[in-house]
């Protein structure tokens, strides 16, 4: 059985109403939006969210904190991750996206100091911090901020 062969079940599917075509179909006239009123209008209906005028539920709870939408987001990839890259090897982001370490839409890459460094690799990032700092140098690398 393949995709292409599939077909629906008999009396599985409807011709949809079709509304405004006169007396006779049950459907003309105001054609099932009842005689008057708001949502009988062209146009009519009420936005989402709308609670008849009553305070809606998104005014009514309380709202905390702050959102800053200048903050720079940076990924953190530990140096324990690092290891599957072979000695002498310069990191760059462009490598750490291919090798699938770095995924996603980030303003930058931060190494960060998890886990223990086995290979001696020149690291290129964002950012650093300190116990990967020491870790990358303790390995014989080097840490570069680009």
């Amino acid at each position: 059985m393949k995709l292409e062969n599939l077909k629906k079940p008999e009396g599985s599917t409807f011709a949809p109403k079709r509304k405004g075509r006169g007396h006779a179909t049950g459907n003309g006239t105001t054609a099932g939006r009842g005689m008057n009123g708001q949502n009988s209008r062209s146009g009519g209906g009420t936005r989402l969210g709308f609670e008849g005028g009553q305070m809606p539920l998104y005014r009514r709870i309380p709202k905390r904190g702050f959102t800053n939408h200048w903050s720079k987001e940076y990924l953190g990839v530990n140096v324990e991750a690092l290891n599957v890259f072979e000695d002498g090897t310069v990191v760059t982001p462009e490598l750490l996206c291919e090798k699938g370490l770095a995924k996603g839409n980030y303003y930058g890459i931060k190494i960060l100091g998890g886990g223990q460094l086995t290979k001696k690799l020149t690291v290129q990032a964002n950012k650093f911090s300190d116990s990967a700092l020491d870790k990358i140098a303790e390995a014989g690398g080097k840490a570069e901020v680009i």
